[in-house]
């Protein structure tokens, strides 16, 4: 079932993964994590989940692991680039019939809610006047659309991507 849609053409459309999106140098500081993460204490202070996102922006400035996790950098040969991603929304604005018209396409679930959220290039933010009925928070989507390199913040997340919506279906694995 497609939500809303114009025509598609398939082969117009490149399916793409969420590292994609990431610049390698992000990507390979985030694979190779620094090994004071390994001597954190469970339960401790610093394993927090409210402590964690404070401790990556204060030591930010001198380690490419927390610059990593905070880093607003693109790959710029996404901009105005067809694509199809599959991911989780977090919504952030319904209109009167309680639709979802503004949200953030997030990797993984619960991002941006139950934990801090994933770096701004793994947010894509998507704006849909008129609107649609989320199912569930549980559920995820494919995306298909025209993606742009620009930065939104809220109080929610911050994205380095907008996304012009062309179609947005439920996940599955067949399509």
């Amino acid at each position: 079932m497609v939500f809303f849609t114009q025509t598609l053409v398939a082969d117009e459309y490149r399916t793409i993964d969420w590292i994609e999106l990431m610049p390698k140098d992000d990507l390979e500081a985030l694979s190779n994590p620094p090994e004071y993460l390994n001597e954190i204490e469970d339960g401790s202070f610093e394993d927090q989940i409210s402590s964690q996102l404070q401790l990556a922006l204060e030591t930010a400035a001198d380690d490419k692991y927390q610059q990593a996790l905070v880093s607003t950098k693109v790959v710029d040969a996404f901009d105005k680039q067809k694509i199809r991603l599959p991911g989780f929304i977090v919504p952030i604005e319904f209109d009167s019939q309680y639709r979802v018209t503004e949200f953030f396409l997030v990797p993984f679930f619960g991002a941006c809610i139950h934990a801090p959220p994933p770096p701004p290039n793994q947010i894509i933010y998507a704006k849909y006047d008129k609107g649609f009925s989320q199912e569930s928070l549980y559920a995820a989507y494919w995306l298909t659309g025209t993606i742009h390199i620009s930065l939104t913040e809220n109080e929610v997340a911050t994205s380095a991507y907008t996304i012009e919506i062309n179609s947005i279906e439920p996940y599955t694995e067949d399509n």
